[in-house]
């Protein structure tokens, strides 16, 4: 008796930065999960160029080029573009799983082109995915398309260390995205004697009192570090996804942040937790995460992450998304 042949989905994402090459895998592994064939292919770092919208181009053009390549050699049932970017130039109609859209991130002359392309993709594609419930925020009432929420998953790291011996951890990759000196500036408000925040992703040459930067480290111990952490601090400057602060939510921390626009899905999460920890002032939010935790806050923080679960998003993928994917 012949066997069916697993149905074929190609994964097309940029490679312009870590988190879209680890979400785009993650989707993967949800698809091979749920019994098909699944293919990633990505496009590599991209060349800098001068202004966002010559930048959108260059990484859409590489992705479309990568993405004919990847169609012509696979012959996929479904293609899913891991980014609208992707998505902009793109050969073939396919899926689009995006974390925001050019209407929102891109306003005024830096997204003359992409904001009208991307409506064009959007009712186009067989299927729209957001990594959050408000990713579409940015188009109106009548030109949002439906959509299915697929996270990207998060999960704890590990088991929390014994004594939590870091008071404050930040992550600033990217230091003007993440307002770093907006954090360093807040926390020698806050800070009291013998307290620490450690900043993670980057270095410097000299610290101010009470911080301490550790450079770029492995993800394993870069989340080594958040279990050890009593409070995870973020002030970006819009966040699209943000898994950092999911990170630190799946890991025990509490979360201190500023009501930063964006899809951003801690920031309801942690305004549910405790809204004292939600200011555009971060000095008195980080007094209560280190003074009076409200108690029960990890074990809150999980029980609202179980969305975010590598089970949930696999439930969803394959309930949801791939039998719409591969309907004719």
């Amino acid at each position: 008796m012949a066997h069916e042949i697993p149905p074929s989905v190609l994964i097309v994402t940029l490679g312009t930065t870590t988190g879209w090459g680890s979400s785009a895998r993650e989707l993967t592994d949800a698809f091979a999960r749920a019994g098909a064939r699944a293919r990633l292919i990505g496009t590599g770092p991209a060349r800098p160029v001068r202004t966002f919208m010559l930048t959108d181009f260059a990484q859409a053009w590489v992705a479309r080029r990568v993405a004919e390549r990847g169609i012509a050699r696979f012959s996929p049932d479904a293609v899913v573009y891991c980014s609208i970017t992707a998505a902009l130039l793109w050969p073939l109609p396919g899926a689009i799983w995006l974390d925001s859209v050019a209407a929102e991130n891109r306003p005024g002359r830096h997204g003359l082109w992409q904001r009208v392309v991307e409506q064009r993709r959007l009712h186009a594609a067989p299927l729209v995915l957001t990594m959050a419930e408000d990713s579409l925020q940015g188009l109106g009432a009548q030109t949002r398309p439906s959509a299915i929420t697929v996270p990207v998953p998060v999960s704890p790291s590990g088991s929390p260390a014994e004594v939590r011996d870091i008071d404050v951890l930040a992550y600033a990759g990217d230091p003007e995205k993440r307002r770093l000196d907006h954090i360093l500036e807040t926390w020698a408000r806050a800070r009291r004697e013998g307290e620490t925040l450690v900043v993670a992703g980057i270095e410097r040459d000299s610290s101010p009192a009470g911080v301490r930067f550790t450079g770029r480290l492995a993800p394993e111990s870069y989340r080594a570090l958040v279990r050890r952490a009593r409070v995870f601090v973020a002030a970006p400057r819009r966040e699209d996804y943000g898994i950092a602060p999911l990170e630190a939510l799946a890991d025990g921390c509490l979360l201190v942040s500023t009501p930063a626009p964006g899809a951003y899905p801690a920031l309801r999460l942690a305004r549910s937790l405790d809204p004292r920890l939600v200011s555009e002032d971060l000095a008195p939010a980080l007094r209560a995460a280190l003074d009076d935790p409200l108690p029960g806050y990890a074990r809150r923080a999980a029980e609202l992450l179980e969305p975010f679960s590598r089970a949930a998003v696999d439930r969803t993928v394959a309930e949801r998304v791939l039998p719409r994917l591969l309907a004719r």
